[in-house]
């Protein structure tokens, strides 16, 4: 039998891109499961997300009284959003990394054209002093074409964060991460109005992969496809 082999370097590039994609997730929220909903008074926390791989709590705070919902996410049917953002609110995600090393967050998040559209990313190893690792990143519009749907996923709206430099964070009891609303600049270049919202979605806590051995297996492979084809 012989098996042709038009593309190789193709090939090799699926192989390595899957090797990539594989890596240890320790909690992944996507808001199918655990969906908030309910209207909090001012200075409310929402709390007690489970996340629907792994273990761990996702939360919501904000000084004045906030309105949750679970709208369409990035690719997904829900999400978790929520109203009347002011400078200091944020979204929190805390889980264990006992047995875990090489940190790394992943997460879809966009704003309504009046919704908040700068925002701080920030960990915590204690649960009260928190370390910024971005300082005021954009948030976009959620209009085209960065608009989210339950149907395709979009990457312009996707943030990743490598904080495998960040040795605190290995096989720690719990960690915590934080993204913050840092100013009153909406997300079409206005002022954040009360009824303007911010949602996020797919929040990843995972292991950074090794890079060595997706490139060994994609090499691995595409020398028995080679082989295959003689």
């Amino acid at each position: 039998m012989k098996v042709s082999l038009k593309a190789p370097h193709l090939v090799l590039a699926i192989v390595v891109s899957t090797a990539f994609a594989t890596h240890a997730q320790i909690a992944r929220w996507t808001f199918e499961t655990s969906q908030p909903l309910a209207n909090q008074g001012a200075g409310a926390w929402y709390t007690n997300i489970a996340p629907e791989i792994g273990s761990g709590s996702a939360a919501g705070f904000h000084t004045g009284p906030s309105i949750y919902t679970t709208p369409a996410g990035n690719g997904s049917p829900h999400s978790f959003s929520s109203t009347n953002w002011a400078v200091g609110d944020f979204y929190q995600f805390a889980a264990s990394t006992v047995g875990y090393a090489n940190i790394m967050v992943t997460y879809d998040q966009v704003s309504s054209s009046t919704g908040p559209g700068k925002f701080d990313f920030a960990y915590s190893t204690d649960g009260n002093i928190f370390t910024t690792i971005a300082s005021s990143y954009t948030v976009l519009a959620n209009s085209s074409p960065n608009a989210w749907s339950s149907g395709t996923a979009i990457t312009t709206t996707s943030y990743t964060y490598d904080l495998s430099a960040i040795t605190a964070l290995n096989n720690a009891s719990t960690v915590w991460f934080r993204i913050i609303d840092s100013s009153t600049i909406s997300a079409n270049g206005g002022t954040v109005a009360t009824g303007g919202t911010d949602r996020v979605d797919n929040f990843s806590i995972a292991v950074v992969p090794e890079p060595s051995t997706a490139v060994l297996l994609g090499f691995g492979t595409l020398l028995l496809l080679r082989r295959f084809r003689r």
